[in-house]
């Protein structure tokens, strides 16, 4: 594994990781689809800055009654929590979504134990609904990309993020997520190749505690649908067709930088 610009890139030593994206497919295809919207990629090594403002600390397991993502028994054995079933085949609202509540925590709990578990198919969930990128993309066979470009890239990344919590992954625990709400912004029709809009926000943070050390890493980009935030890249826009890891940082690290679609 190296890095690169301030990105852990998740080309793993064993078979299992370094894995092209024909690979996952042949793995994967029958648990899952795949999207995406597009944007710019996220800034390397974050700095501070007062312009990245972001919302107070989301602790995940304070948004809702259902189970705690952190700690768990074994995530092999974990059940998906529904994040808004059905709502990818409704029209789109311009509900701004938020970062708290039954849908956010069930999100941000499914993919937190796909890391965990190196099981992509468990955040299926956590990502943009392929019904709804059909509405919003004005390509050319939108489920075709979201099936072979942005879910094999999506599960790439899970597995990057799981060899980077190593060894300890089934003891880290999730302490929560910071949503740079301040820096979301509005995408309408006419924009990155879109026939509808959503909120999009750039770069929150995963926040984490593993051997005793706080660590994080970031989601490159969120996008909403009716109201509820979904991953649509995690480790990186720009990329090449391996696993990437957006910004790991030793501490909490910094949300952001805004901007993309």
């Amino acid at each position: 594994m190296t890095s690169s610009g301030g990105r852990f890139h998740g080309r793993l030593t064993s078979a299992a990781v370094t894995v092209s994206r024909c690979a996952v497919a042949t793995a994967s295809l029958s648990a899952v689809l795949l999207l995406a919207a597009c944007g710019s990629a996220a800034g390397a090594g974050r700095p501070a800055s007062t312009a990245h403002r972001s919302t107070p600390a989301v602790p995940v397991v304070t948004s809702s009654p259902s189970p705690s993502p952190s700690p768990s028994p074994s995530a092999t054995a974990f059940i998906p929590l529904p994040v808004a079933p059905g709502a990818g085949a409704l029209r789109q609202t311009m509900v701004r979504p938020r970062a708290s509540g039954p849908a956010f925590h069930a999100m941000i709990t499914d993919l937190w134990q796909a890391v965990r578990a190196d099981r992509p198919a468990l955040a299926r969930q956590s990502f943009f609904p392929v019904d709804a990128y059909k509405q919003v993309k004005a390509i050319w066979n939108p489920a075709y990309d979201w099936r072979t470009r942005l879910w094999l890239d999506f599960a790439l990344d899970i597995r990057a993020a799981h060899t980077l919590l190593g060894r300890g992954a089934h003891t880290a625990r999730l302490l929560r997520v910071i949503v740079p709400s301040a820096e979301d912004v509005w995408v309408g029709p006419g924009a990155c190749y879109n026939k509808a809009g959503y909120w999009h926000v750039a770069g929150p943070r995963v926040v984490y505690r593993e051997h005793g050390q706080v660590r994080s890493f970031g989601i490159a980009s969120l996008i909403s649908w009716r109201g509820v935030w979904y991953v649509v890249h995690f480790g990186g826009i720009v990329r090449p067709a391996v696993g990437m890891v957006d910004a790991p940082a030793i501490g909490p690290g910094y949300p952001g930088p805004p901007g993309g679609c």
